[in-house]
């Protein structure tokens, strides 16, 4: 059986992107790319929603991703990953696949198949359905020194209470702090 984690940055006030969307306020330093790099090498099955997939393709397989970052870079292009969109009909990121099925179904089956874990990075529609059918092992959260007053909440439309119990916590140099949490 598979297991799903859930790996999400958020503000201090608990949003994961501004009112416009904007995510650019986490900061991208070497320590946290180092814990990416490290996190990847565990060789997950990487899944996203359509609005993260495209931002990460347009980034990871490009020339400066490879610059800036070249862990993080090569783990994200070497890793196997899933798309859900019921608009995207063709990925062509290196080791991308499109579920356009419901999601939350198609996550059941996959949890039940043998084979990597998975991680979903961002995609905060997909995490709140996820959450909500209680699909998530592990929440990772990495709190972000900022309150944004407005934005978009990681788990707005969660109709019931998620009881989690606290397994790490990591401080990082730049004031971020990863929490990680699995259901009680």
């Amino acid at each position: 059986m598979r297991r799903l984690t859930s790996f999400q940055f958020i503000s201090v006030d608990g949003y994961y992107a501004d009112q416009q969307g904007d995510t650019s306020w986490h900061p991208h330093d070497d320590e946290g790319a180092a814990y990416a790099a490290e996190m990847l090498a565990s060789s997950h099955t990487l899944v996203f929603g359509r609005v993260t997939y495209e931002f990460m393709a347009s980034f990871w397989p490009t020339p400066m991703a490879a610059e800036v970052m070249p862990a993080v870079a090569k783990g994200m292009n070497q890793a196997d990953k899933i798309v859900f969109s019921r608009t995207l009909k063709k990925a062509d990121w290196r080791g991308a696949t499109v579920v356009s099925d419901d999601a939350v179904d198609a996550m059941k089956r996959l949890k039940q198949t043998s084979g990597k874990d998975l991680t979903l990075l961002g995609s905060g529609s997909l995490l709140r359905q996820f959450a909500e059918h209680r699909l998530i092992d592990e929440l990772q959260l990495m709190v972000d020194p900022l309150i944004l007053g407005r934005g978009r909440s990681v788990f707005e439309g969660v109709s019931h209470r998620l009881d989690l119990k606290r397994v790490k916590t990591r401080n990082f140099d730049n004031g971020c702090v990863l929490i990680v949490y699995r259901p009680a």
